[in-house]
């Protein structure tokens, strides 16, 4: 998710100055339109190695680390902010990670791809799993181990004591709040512990 004006709706839940921790940052593109345009800090998290590479060509602080071994190298409250941004389906217990996030940032920022929007429920009815833009991958080759909706985060954020500070839906780059689960493809939630 890099086009500019998802990265500009997701930074301005960012608070300026903040000391962030990006999960799962790919190539280091919002990190570093963090630290360009709202004078952010911090650090990302990545496995792939052409991703850290192109990170570290970025000049954005990276750590070669699978998530799915959790973030104990941080200690409680160590950033403002901590992302998931398209990283929370790829996660082997995204409930654990879930948690850890709100352990080491005071703020937790949320996106998924959201399984409920029309056009997906539309292949439901047909008969097929949906192949979209926010889900480009067929059934067998996906590299999402599971998918979700915007209600099932609510769910999980209550079961996880997490409070929402703010929920919307992203399509096109343009935040949908009405109807969110139906009208946008993908999820977000910015959220602090209980």
């Amino acid at each position: 998710m890099s086009d500019k004006a998802t990265l500009q709706c997701i930074g301005r839940l960012v608070p300026e100055g903040a000391r962030v921790l990006d999960l799962g940052c790919g190539d280091g593109a919002l990190l570093n339109y963090l630290q360009r345009e709202r004078g952010c800090s911090g650090y990302g998290i990545e496995i792939a190695d052409a991703n850290v590479l192109a990170c570290v060509k970025r000049g954005v602080n990276v750590i070669q680390l699978n998530l799915d071994q959790g973030l104990t190298i941080f200690d409680d409250d160590t950033f403002d902010v901590v992302l998931q941004i398209d990283t929370l389906q790829h996660l082997r217990n995204a409930e654990i990670m879930l948690r850890e996030t709100a352990r080491v940032g005071k703020l937790g920022i949320v996106a998924f791809p959201n399984f409920a929007h029309w056009p997906n429920r539309l292949s439901i009815v047909r008969g097929r799993m949906p192949v979209t833009k926010r889900l480009p991958y067929q059934w067998y080759d996906t590299p999402n181990i599971r998918v979700g909706t915007f209600k099932d985060f609510e769910v999980l954020a209550t079961r996880s004591r997490l409070t929402i500070l703010d929920a919307f839906g992203l399509q096109d780059g343009r935040e949908r709040r009405l109807l969110p689960n139906l009208t946008a493809s993908t999820a977000v939630f910015k959220f602090e512990r209980g």
